[in-house]
């Protein structure tokens, strides 16, 4: 046999077999001010794991119709909320075994986002998955919460009280037009403390974050009308 017609072995490649893939979730941390305090919306689940917990709403990925996971989040939070909040953004992500329907040993990731909107905005519509909903304040979560969504609450309450803290607005969450007074009290609320109204109102000022709407008045008080303002455009 010539040294062209010698028997060939492929050579034995080191590349691994790729095994099961992780089911991929996008959860909504949506918070709101709810009787003056800050809440976040849970489902009580209706499927295992932790089924008859809470958790926050979500969904799974869906490679056919998310481009993105910015893409991905809005497309659950309309689905589950009701809305695309305008305010959504990436908190945290987080994956381990046993944390989707497929067994103890199915891994499964998920990718949380959060969001501040108003309580009113909010359509659920019941499913199979979650036939009941609640506002909960983010101080008094209840004891049964689904895998880590409890430390993923605390999380988001803190990045969106120190959003809050800093004069950093979420699009959407403030109102077209308020007092100054106004917006210092829902500003409070989500903090759940007092702020000092010289310094509040001059942070406001020394930053330009609000204009006042001209000829624009609240008549509550007849000797002393408040002006109406809106946040800067700039």
């Amino acid at each position: 046999m010539s040294h062209n017609e010698e028997s060939w072995t492929p050579k034995k490649s080191n590349t691994m077999p790729i095994g099961p893939m992780p089911l991929c979730r996008v959860e909504i941390t949506a918070q709101s001010l709810v009787n003056g305090r800050l809440n976040v919306f849970l489902i009580r689940r209706q499927e295992a794991p932790y089924k008859g917990s809470w958790a926050l709403p979500g969904g799974v990925l869906r490679v056919d119709l998310d481009a993105n996971l910015d893409a991905a989040a809005k497309r659950v939070a309309a689905e589950r909320l009701g809305i695309a909040p305008p305010n959504l953004r990436q908190l945290a992500a987080v994956g381990a075994r046993g944390r989707g329907p497929r067994g103890e040993e199915a891994w499964a990731l998920s990718v949380v986002y959060r969001a501040l909107i108003p309580a009113s905005t909010l359509s659920f519509t019941p499913d199979k998955r979650a036939a009941e909903v609640r506002w909960v304040a983010v101080d008094e979560l209840p004891t049964k919460i689904a895998f880590e969504h409890s430390a993923l609450i605390e999380l988001a309450a803190r990045q969106t009280r120190a959003d809050i803290a800093s004069l950093t607005f979420p699009a959407g969450f403030i109102p077209e037009r308020f007092t100054l007074g106004a917006l210092q009290r829902l500003c409070e609320e989500v903090l759940g403390t007092r702020l000092d109204k010289p310094s509040f109102r001059r942070k406001l000022r020394d930053r330009e974050l609000v204009e006042p709407i001209a000829g624009a008045q609240q008549r509550g008080d007849p000797h002393r009308p408040a002006a109406i303002y809106r946040l800067s455009s700039d």
